[in-house]
């Protein structure tokens, strides 16, 4: 793993060499250049330039449909076969027959795992609220929800670029600073690039296997240093789907047994002023919790909102619009990157 870092930096130095043997542009000078260039394109956000934003958004929207418009035209035989292969499945569907009650069967737990797989890709990605999002979700489903960053350091490291994504720039400005970093923060992210960097597997298998906010700086590590992707995603599958599912699985047991839920309640109602009104909206909010996931609301469940789950469905609100700006931002981004690329590529021509 090491060496494969080692000859893509070799790579890297010597294209810089050879661009500065032949008076191309002074390093110093395009550092500062990507720097304004990305600050201008992080100001293009909806609260600031709103109609810009929104245009470059379509826009993008249109070149990634022509994009991949152009992709599928030259993968024909592949598009056909998908095609062919819907059009039996609907069949199978549809048709009576005796082979519906497996297809009814097969249908009900495929959308059972879809949906939990979803839940726990959108916790990943930091969506997952509540119980039924955060502890009980399938971990193969955040495992896949971590792929993104391992792929993007894993391109951006074979064709050179580097791609606008702060996490990464983070991790690049780490590793040039590692032997001065002091701070708690910047030493705690090199432990988990040198773990995963010097154990490799078991490394990567460690980082997964417990609750650790800086996973993302592992699969972006592993990215860079070119491991293999079965090496990630193995070790990822294996510490979120199996061992971090059954520790959350153990602590969801544990935590709600019934004596400790009283304890906890009693614990509230005893912090002085605010404790006995936050006491019995929050009993009830774990009572219709406890009772929908054991499937039981139609039995006894309080049917009137308390102010508690109010607050608790408006912030999954405010979180879920927030998300779908982020996403507009991002591509308004994108498309004022292309721009940018394209009047870059246009000097150096003329």
């Amino acid at each position: 793993m090491a060496e494969n870092g080692k000859n893509c930096d070799q790579r890297r130095v010597a294209m810089n060499k050879e661009q500065h043997n032949g008076n191309f542009t002074d390093p110093s000078s395009m550092n500062e250049k990507k720097r304004r260039d990305r600050e201008e394109r992080q100001n293009i956000v909806l609260w600031r330039q709103p109609l810009i934003t929104l245009q470059y958004f379509s826009l993008e929207i249109l070149v990634i449909l022509k994009e991949w418009t152009s992709k599928l035209w030259h993968r024909q035989s592949i598009v056909v076969s998908f095609l062919l292969l819907l059009a039996v499945l609907i069949a199978t569907y549809y048709v009576e027959g005796a082979h519906q009650q497996y297809v009814q069967r097969i249908e009900k737990q495929f959308l059972l795992y879809a949906y939990w797989i979803g839940l726990g890709i959108l916790s990943s990605v930091g969506l997952g609220t509540g119980l039924h999002t955060f502890l009980l979700y399938l971990g193969i489903g955040t495992a896949i929800g971590e792929l993104p960053p391992y792929f993007m350091a894993r391109a951006a490291r074979l064709s050179g670029a580097e791609p606008d994504d702060e996490e990464y720039q983070e991790f690049e400005e780490m590793l040039e600073h590692a032997e001065t970093a002091q701070d708690f923060a910047s030493r705690a992210k090199l432990a988990v690039q040198n773990l995963v960097q010097k154990v490799g597997f078991f490394g990567i298998l460690a980082c997964a296997s417990i609750p650790n906010p800086l996973f993302d700086l592992a699969g972006i590590t592993c990215g860079h240093f070119l491991v293999p992707f079965w090496t990630f995603f193995g070790a990822t599958l294996i510490g979120k789907a199996i061992i971090k599912m059954h520790i959350q699985k153990i602590f969801v047991i544990i935590t709600f047994s019934k004596h400790i839920v009283e304890q906890m309640v009693a614990f509230i109602g005893a912090v002085p002023g605010i404790g006995p009104s936050l006491q019995k909206p929050f009993q009830e909010y774990l009572e219709a919790q406890r009772q929908k996931l054991h499937h039981r609301s139609e039995m006894g469940t309080p049917q009137g909102e308390n102010w508690l789950s109010w607050m608790f469905e408006k912030l999954v609100v405010v979180m879920v619009c927030y998300f779908i700006l982020s996403i507009i931002n991002s591509m308004a981004q994108s498309y004022a990157k292309r721009i940018q690329q394209r009047l870059n590529s246009e000097e150096k021509t003329k």
